[in-house]
């Protein structure tokens, strides 16, 4: 016979091991990230997903980063979402605020490189060394800096090798450094998201567009961009960040943030860069089997854009100085010896 004390004592083992079981679980640190590209885009795939993969890896189950189904504001308002604590994380382009992130323009000049994985360690190496303590970058913890291996310059109808090919030519572009660099070589520069890019050169309202030559084949814009022109050292480039609101980093606990340190900063700035120089070499080569021109800038157009860039860089050093970055010359040339040194390995 099953007593009345037989049966609270069975109860209370009961309720004692569910309460174990779900513990860990009621004491888990539940963080949230916001992301605006599509689930099957390869940013989300093969980096947010591992990342939030890895966190709960290292902190054992204590710390998960749940990715939201849909972004809770524009690309641009990201940084915004993570430094008020709308998102616990967020990712975006630094350049989407070009005001607040001046200091960094010079990383999104022409010649940057097309090396992701590089440009991404020296640009973490550079932020570290530079900018840690400017103003711009407070309220978040950085998680990871990141570069995509120089953007190009795409032609829905002809080849552009030469500066006249590329003059009052409308050509799509994403940023004010972009804006600058087309309107000095003579182009109508055309400011839109690379999503309205198809639509743009179907109906004839753009000539052609600025993209990595992955982008090309992510947005699937190969039926109307068939020519590319591809400078060796980068027609343009793109900052970006993976930042955690400041105030939930400070809660976690001291355990949890070294575990945390271990895989961010520029292991995974490497990560970012990683990414996107597997998705380049592969996109040239569909495009090349898909009977699309891929031709090198010219020399004459190589030397218009160096003349640009050298106004570029002249001018950003005064601006800089303005947004409290002490010595812009001197982190210039840190960030171009350190990628240097680093694609030479």
């Amino acid at each position: 016979m099953i007593t009345f004390t037989t049966k609270m004592l069975r109860g209370a083992i009961t309720a004692t091991a569910l309460m174990t079981a779900t513990a860990p679980l009621a004491s888990a640190e539940v963080l949230t990230m916001s992301s605006w590209v599509p689930p099957t885009h390869f940013i989300h795939t093969d980096f947010l997903v591992p990342l939030t993969e890895k966190i709960a890896e290292v902190t054992e189950g204590r710390v998960t980063v749940t990715i939201l189904p849909a972004p809770l504001a524009s690309p641009p308002q990201h940084w915004e979402l993570a430094r008020t604590g709308v998102a616990d994380i967020t990712w975006g382009n630094f350049t989407y605020e070009p005001e607040r992130f001046v200091s960094l323009w010079f990383a999104e000049f022409p010649n940057a490189g097309t090396n992701a994985e590089a440009q991404s360690r020296a640009l973490w190496q550079t932020y570290q060394t530079f900018l840690a303590d400017n103003a711009a970058f407070d309220g978040v913890k950085m998680l990871a800096v990141g570069m995509f291996g120089g953007g190009q310059l795409h032609h829905g109808s002809k080849s552009v090798t030469s500066p006249d090919d590329v003059k009052n030519q409308k050509f799509r572009m994403g940023g004010p450094i972009q804006e600058k660099l087309l309107s000095a070589l003579g182009a109508v520069p055309v400011a839109a998201p690379a999503t309205k890019a198809y639509e743009m050169l179907e109906s004839g309202v753009i000539d052609g567009s600025l993209h990595t030559m992955e982008s090309v084949v992510n947005f699937r814009l190969e039926d109307v961009l068939k020519y590319h022109t591809v400078f060796p050292k980068g027609f343009y480039d793109a900052t970006f960040f993976v930042v955690m609101n400041g105030a939930k980093w400070d809660g976690l606990s001291d355990q949890d943030k070294a575990a945390i340190e271990g895989i961010i900063g520029e292991e995974l700035s490497a990560a970012w860069g990683r990414n996107f120089d597997l998705q380049s070499p592969a996109a040239i080569e569909k495009l090349a089997a898909e009977g699309h021109e891929i031709v090198e800038a010219s020399p004459e157009l190589v030397a218009a854009v160096d003349t640009i860039y050298d106004t570029m860089v002249a001018d950003w050093i005064g601006a800089a100085k303005g947004a409290g970055v002490e010595d812009p010359q001197a982190m210039l040339d840190f960030y171009n010896e350190t990628y240097t040194a680093l694609a030479g390995e």
